[in-house]
């Protein structure tokens, strides 16, 4: 199964977690989701979402000077955020419930015995 078309439909929403648990700035969230696993993860596609998330009111930025470099621009969600976080939550759970139940291998059935018929 191609990783990379499966994280088109839900980059949103592991964005929005990742700045959940902290914020952070472009590059930074792009590490912490290749580090969770989603090694696929482009910066360019990482990027783009935070700037439409941002633009969306799902986020907020705010900078942070920095010694060694540029300043860097660091996103926090917002409420709006935490509100469209918690529909993707339970939109992935329905889905993931659903496409389990349908790939996982079916037990066969069972011949219905009559009552007190012995096999």
């Amino acid at each position: 199964m191609d990783g990379t078309q499966l994280l088109k439909g839900v980059l949103d929403a592991a964005v929005l977690a990742v700045v959940d648990r902290e914020d952070g700035y472009g590059y930074d969230v792009v590490r912490r989701l290749r580090d969770a696993g989603l090694d696929e993860v482009g910066d360019a596609s990482v990027y783009g979402t935070l700037r439409r998330l941002y633009a969306a009111g799902a986020l907020s930025t705010y900078v942070v000077p920095s010694e060694g470099g540029p300043h860097r621009k660091y996103y926090s969600i917002t409420p709006m955020g935490n509100d469209l976080l918690a529909e993707q939550r339970n939109s992935w759970q329905r889905f993931s419930e659903t496409l389990t139940a349908l790939i996982e291998p079916q037990q066969p059935a069972q011949a219905a015995q009559p009552e007190g018929a012995s096999a």
